[in-house]
């Protein structure tokens, strides 16, 4: 059976709850905002070693609040990801568990009533609204994000439509608005391609509508899901024009001697931390500043995907990890976590504490008063995030990914890595990440006890769902496959 939380008593009478019990209600309820990038990197930002690229609003929001060193996203792309990160479940029990690819929408939409994070604060009083990419159903399916908590939507639903960084059109709600951008079409998906005029840069306009929903809804609690789509690449423009990485001007790096995608990759971060800075002050302006939890995070580690001149090492994107997007090693998973909420988390804090995207369901529930879910795998981080009581610790965290096969990852107990690749019967690689951070050293021929372990964990902590299954260990022709993964 899956391993559920357990109940861990707090100080000040508060409680970490197990799924399905009554949540604390601290007071007073904050507003949360969490701020989700594409494709950025551990090593992407200065708090977390960026030499490079500027990223001074971030780094000051770190310095003013709780940086987090080992903190997962639910997946190494970007569906299954925000999947665990709206239902507090792994990829062994979440809806969605990759990008499932044209054809196949309802593999990579989330099912009538879903108990996301948005229905949860919904249902708790707290204005909901998701600006940006969304990528678990298109308008009109079950997934919609209006059909999933959302209050109110305005962006993106479709992946392919989001690499486009000058679209023609956004979604509000379910109203299709029209933008004076033009755009030349690439490949089936309506609003995929490249702009040939450039007016209005998508993640400006997000941006915009985050500032107009906090005007809208300060004297309430709200939840805003700000999901970006920079800095992923334009695949679209990648392949026809050699370069996707679409900014409106290159910034500080214009003069720099370097390849046109790698200024724009840092273009790109910069100009999305200058707005991070600017929705802060915001916030301040308004009066909520000690009111307003800000969470930033990424969807999964760095792209290599700009065009032939783009190379993420430039950069250092993975910090000191092995991998990138779609890899299981921590380069690929292991992303910035970095919270802030004046007068209840200290500031200037790092925490070595293991967290992943399932446990912002039992942390934001808890916050906000609200009763989780009964089936999910997530820890409240409220111990940790406020420096109070006792925090409960993940025996492990569990991961699965279906390009090329079926892999699987767990990391037991924080620090045991071990990664099957591409088949259920395949070896089980065994890193120590205490040791060895960029998993250079297999130790599994060393440490038959803790493979084992891994082994049993991999076969429980799967559960197939209509769309995603196990496949059947061994070649044959009753092999069962897994869908054909669109890698998006």
């Amino acid at each position: 059976m899956p391993r559920r939380a357990v109940v861990v008593p707090l100080a000040a009478g508060c409680l970490l709850l197990a799924a399905g019990a009554a949540a604390a209600q601290p007071a007073p309820r904050p507003n949360v905002i969490v701020i989700l990038a594409d494709d950025l990197g551990y090593g992407d930002v200065g708090a977390y070693g960026q030499r490079i690229i500027q990223t001074p609003n971030l780094d000051r929001m770190a310095s003013e609040g709780i940086r987090f060193t080992q903190f997962y996203a639910g997946s190494t792309v970007c569906a299954p990801s925000r999947s665990v990160l709206m239902t507090g479940q792994h990829l062994g029990h979440t809806r969605v568990r990759g990008n499932a690819g044209a054809g196949n929408d309802e593999a990579q939409t989330l099912a009538p009533g879903e108990a996301t994070v948005a229905r949860v604060l919904q249902q708790a009083g707290y204005a909901t609204a998701l600006v940006g990419k969304w990528g678990l159903g298109e308008i009109g399916s079950a997934g919609e994000p209006t059909r999933q908590g959302f209050s109110e939507f305005y962006g993106v639903v479709n992946q392919t439509h989001a690499h486009n960084h000058y679209p023609d059109f956004l979604w509000r709600n379910t109203q299709r608005i029209a933008l004076p951008n033009v755009v030349t079409p690439v490949g089936q998906v309506p609003g995929a391609g490249y702009a040939t005029r450039r007016v209005q840069y998508a993640n400006d306009l997000f941006f915009d509508e985050a500032r107009a929903f906090l005007d809208r809804s300060r004297d309430r609690p709200f939840f805003l899901l700000l999901s970006l789509t920079v800095p992923h690449a334009n695949n679209e423009r990648a392949r026809v024009l050699g370069d996707g990485q679409e900014v409106p001007d290159y910034g500080p790096y214009a003069a720099r001697d370097w390849a046109g995608p790698l200024k724009g990759q840092a273009a790109m971060i910069t100009r999305m931390d200058g707005h991070i800075g600017e929705l802060i002050a915001h916030v301040r302006r308004l009066g909520l500043d000690r009111r307003t939890l800000v969470i930033f995070t990424s969807d999964n580690g760095p792209h290599n995907e700009g065009g032939p001149a783009y190379d993420p090492d430039f950069f250092d994107a993975n910090g000191p990890f092995s991998g990138i997007k779609r890899s299981l090693t921590d380069g690929g998973i292991r992303v910035p976590f970095i919270a802030r909420w004046p007068g209840r988390i200290a500031p200037g804090t790092t925490a070595a504490h293991v967290g992943y995207f399932g446990d912002m369901m039992a942390t934001l529930a808890e916050l906000a008063g609200a009763r989780p879910p009964a089936r999910i795998d997530s820890l409240s981080l409220v111990p940790t995030l406020l420096g109070r009581g006792r925090q409960a610790s993940h025996e492990y965290l569990y991961w699965e990914f279906y390009e090329g096969g079926f892999s699987q990852a767990v990391l037991l107990e924080g620090r045991w890595k071990g990664i099957r690749l591409k088949s259920p019967d395949a070896p089980i690689a065994l890193y120590d990440l205490a040791a060895d951070p960029a998993e250079a050293a297999d130790l599994a021929a060393r440490q038959p006890g803790i493979v084992g372990r891994i082994a049993d964990l991999m076969r429980e902590a799967h559960i197939d769902n209509d769309h995603w299954k196990r496949p059947v260990a061994g070649p044959g022709p009753g092999a069962a496959r897994a869908p054909a993964p669109n890698p998006r």
